[in-house]
């Protein structure tokens, strides 16, 4: 049995999103045929129309899958499994972006799932979304999901540095809900929203979480983490692929790697093992490239 935490009203943000009207087709109307003469006069009041308003349609969304080179799959499958149900309610579609570790020990883990939801709002489709941090449990082979915590970015603040303006605008930078909110908060350092303006000029870049959704500590320790402090961002994709994928160029791994410590990072954590102190790499780095800065 699953067992979750309440999405709080905070756990659903409308982080900036554009409108996605559906449009449904129009179908070719016949010519009305000719009609005998008649006697009775023609009524001055049209008829009823039996046309109703269209109901916009709400895009269809690809299944998230576990690819073939995770690390435990079925706690990322459960973890999206409970997402996708606390988040889908009527005339709403959940769009998992990722699903990416922010820790995996062997009897616990932590899965952070930025995601987008679509729903129908005054006779349009709108676009909001959270990331969120699940926990989970393992007790022989099974694993459980034991809580959940929607992302709470706090509200926009009242001005925004030139620099968030211009990565909001940027669109080499791609932004789960949570991670606009993040920078429309003016609680993400410079130092990181610079740095991603420069990998920008060079990578299309995936962010997958920088601030809000991700756990507190580093996972399994009580070591403050640099990302809810607003020192860090995690990229899951590059160019278009997928970090955690097999068929990723791991030079096109490495090379990001290096530009994000060139960048200012002293902190580069990811699937592939390099040499210099700003570097590490373990399980929970798999799938996802860490960059994180000292202020």
């Amino acid at each position: 049995m699953v067992s979750s935490g309440e999405f709080g009203r905070r756990g659903l943000l409308i982080a900036g999103a554009g409108l996605l009207v559906g449009c449904s087709p129009s179908g070719n109307s016949a010519q009305p045929s000719a009609q005998p003469p008649s006697s009775t006069p023609p009524s001055s009041t049209p008829p009823p129309s039996s046309s109703t308003p269209s109901v916009p349609a709400l895009p269809s969304v690809r299944p998230w899958v576990p690819g073939p080179s995770e690390v435990a799959p079925q706690v990322k499958r459960l973890a999206v499994a409970a997402v996708v149900e606390q988040l889908q309610k009527n005339q709403s579609v959940v769009e998992v972006i990722d699903a990416q570790y922010g820790g995996i020990l062997s009897s616990s883990a932590s899965v952070l799932v930025p995601c987008r939801v679509y729903s129908i709002s005054g006779g349009r489709v709108v676009t909001g979304g959270t990331t969120v941090d699940v926990r989970l449990s393992r007790s022989g082979d099974n694993w459980r999901v034991t809580s959940t915590h929607p992302a709470n970015p706090g509200p926009a603040a009242a001005s925004l540095s030139a620099v968030a303006r211009q990565v909001l605008a940027n669109q080499q930078i791609l932004l789960p809900p949570a991670s606009i909110a993040d920078v429309r908060s003016g609680q993400v350092r410079d130092s990181v929203l610079t740095a991603m303006l420069e990998l920008a000029k060079t990578y299309r870049i995936g962010v997958s979480v920088i601030r809000s959704g991700h756990p507190i500590n580093v996972f399994g320790t009580d070591r403050p983490s640099d990302h809810p402090r607003g020192r860090a961002f995690d990229t899951w994709q590059i160019d278009g692929h997928a970090v955690v994928s097999p068929t990723t160029s791991r030079s096109l791994i490495s090379s990001y790697m290096k530009a994000s410590e060139r960048v200012g990072s002293h902190n580069v954590g990811g699937p592939v093992v390099l040499s210099g102190a700003a570097f590490f790499s373990d399980q929970t780095h798999h799938d996802h490239i860490h960059a994180g800065f000292r202020s």
